[in-house]
């Protein structure tokens, strides 16, 4: 029977839930355990899929095509567990599923209500994790212990918890331990508050993770464990860490808690090794070498906007023994300034335009291309980002003064950027995203082959508008290689300047499989290129 574990936050939100419950999935692995892991998110979006990523991040696609939150990046980077539909619910999806349902007659007239119904439905989803293969499941639950939203939810684990037995479920409760600097004084009374109001539904954390910028004493962890009801060995501290955030498993290891959890749910607790990663770490804290990446975004603001791609520079930067230094550039400034697109990127040793919706900044990535294209600068274009590539390359190389995407001016007479035939007429806001993974043909003479080491691959989308085909040939002649194609040739996929020390554009968010042991190819390349021009300049 599959364990359950379920992560409730107190106090305040974004206090790390998805690193601590992807650090602990990461640990439990290494100790021999099957893992998967899922989000539950109060709000009442179907997903994050159309929602601002200013509030809400990035949008995290997976293989199977959902559009999910930006925890589930943490999860699969930390843990290497590939994350599915199954792995993150709304309000939103629940009460869809459960409308849909009562419509058709699906509750044979009985009153619809938030207990049983709403809960059965949020336990179904819990439950959805479950499999003969998994050992562990874990659920985030999002928000914080007192909000109206999470309520249902926190039912809905209660009585998950309840009905599986004592063995069979546990619950660990994340909450701040806040500094008060004018007193000079940790206080825990918000954490016991927390704790009070869990308890008030019925539930009692197992495990009390705390999150704190100085070390607690042992009179705090007394009067935690006293006041909380939870034994002192299972209050665990867990500092901001220093450097890297990979840094958290092996804080959260040293005062066991994995450990702790397999006990509390009467697992063989197996062994736990941890020498490889402690090595692999100690490449992370010491880079031997130094670039600058300018990301040229629309969200540049909002870090966590472009979470999976600031993670996939600094993974492509351990791999290369390299701290990756990211500048984050507004593309609305250069669409505003043009004048001053030199200055700010002359500081960068290459430069990533990411992908997005909206024509909001898109004359300013093109300028940001024709920059890099220009002055040989190493570029990596990324969905919209390629995109961009493409009209930058029609308009300057082409010619074409008024070459565009038909998703921002419908009258353009070049429009290289389009929806395919089949999608012209549907409503462009549905029915028409390619969303999750689709398979890839690179030229086996392309660049980007030689990065990846084969010629057919797999990578996750998320976009409505493609590579016009009328213009594939015109394109060609002018010099942009078609390096990537559909397995059925009609989709382009990937461009390439072959005479220029790098520039690639995917169709594709290569983002998303990147991973801190394993970075991904064409931002491994683009570092590398980066680096290299370093080098060359400061030599």
């Amino acid at each position: 029977m599959t364990a359950h574990i379920f992560i409730t936050g107190g106090v305040v939100s974004s206090l790390g839930k998805g690193i601590t419950a992807a650090s602990l999935a990461f640990l439990l692995k290494q100790r021999g355990c099957k893992v998967a892991i899922q989000k539950l998110d109060p709000y009442l979006n179907v997903d994050p899929g159309t929602m601002s990523p200013f509030q809400h991040g990035e949008v995290f696609v997976t293989d199977d095509g959902a559009e999910t939150d930006l925890d589930l990046g943490h999860y699969e980077r930390f843990a290497e567990v590939n994350c599915t539909q199954a792995s993150n619910y709304t309000s939103g999806r629940i009460y869809s599923t459960l409308l849909e349902r009562e419509r058709a007659g699906g509750y044979l007239g009985a009153t619809v209500q938030v207990i049983p119904h709403v809960t059965n439905e949020i336990k179904a989803a819990m439950q959805a994790l479950h499999a003969p293969d998994i050992d562990v499941a874990i659920t985030e639950i999002g928000g914080t212990a007192g909000d109206i939203e999470s309520l249902p939810f926190l039912e809905a684990a209660r009585q998950f918890a309840f009905e599986a037995g004592r063995d069979h479920a546990i619950f660990i409760h994340l909450t701040l331990i806040p500094y008060l600097r004018a007193a000079q004084e940790l206080k825990t009374k918000p954490s016991q508050h927390s704790v009070a109001i869990l308890r008030n539904i019925g539930i009692t954390p197992d495990i009390l993770v705390c999150r704190t910028e100085i070390p607690m004493d042992s009179g705090h962890i007394d009067k935690l464990a006293l006041f909380c009801n939870v034994q002192r060995e299972l209050v665990i501290e867990e500092l901001d860490v220093q450097h890297s955030i990979y840094e958290v498993p092996l804080e959260l290891a040293r005062q066991k808690l994995d450990l702790h959890v397999l006990k509390l749910l009467n697992m063989d607790p197996g062994t736990l090794n941890l020498a490889p990663y402690r090595k692999w770490l100690d490449g992370v804290l010491n880079p031997r070498y130094n670039c600058t990446v300018a990301v040229v975004g629309k969200y540049s603001k909002l870090r966590d906007a472009y979470k999976s791609i600031y993670e996939a520079l600094d993974h492509a930067g351990i791999a290369s023994e390299t701290k990756v230094k990211v500048l984050p550039v507004e593309a609305e400034d250069l669409e505003n300034h043009p004048e001053l697109t030199a200055d700010i990127l002359k500081q960068a040793d290459a430069i990533l335009v990411p992908g997005g919706f909206g024509n909001r900044g898109v004359n300013g990535k093109i300028q940001a291309i024709e920059y890099a294209r220009n002055n040989q600068i190493p570029f990596l274009g990324i969905c919209l980002g390629m995109q961009c590539a493409v009209i930058e390359y029609a308009r300057n190389v082409l010619r074409h003064e008024d070459a565009d995407s038909s998703e921002f001016n419908p009258q353009t007479t070049h429009a290289v950027i389009d929806l395919m035939p089949e999608q012209r007429g549907i409503d462009r806001m549905g029915g028409t995203m390619r969303l999750g993974a689709y398979p890839c043909r690179l030229n086996p003479s392309s660049i980007s082959a030689n990065l990846y080491g084969t010629e057919n691959i797999s990578e996750r989308h998320r976009h409505r508008y493609e590579f016009n085909p009328e213009f594939r040939e015109k394109m060609e002649k002018a010099g942009m290689y078609i390096a990537g194609t559909s397995p059925d040739n009609r989709l382009v996929e990937v461009v390439e300047l072959p005479e220029h020390p790098y520039f690639i554009g995917c169709q594709f968010h290569p983002e998303f499989k990147s991973r801190p042991r394993n970075a991904h190819p064409l931002f491994k390349g683009l570092v590398a290129a980066a680096l290299k021009k370093h080098r060359r300049e400061n030599a």
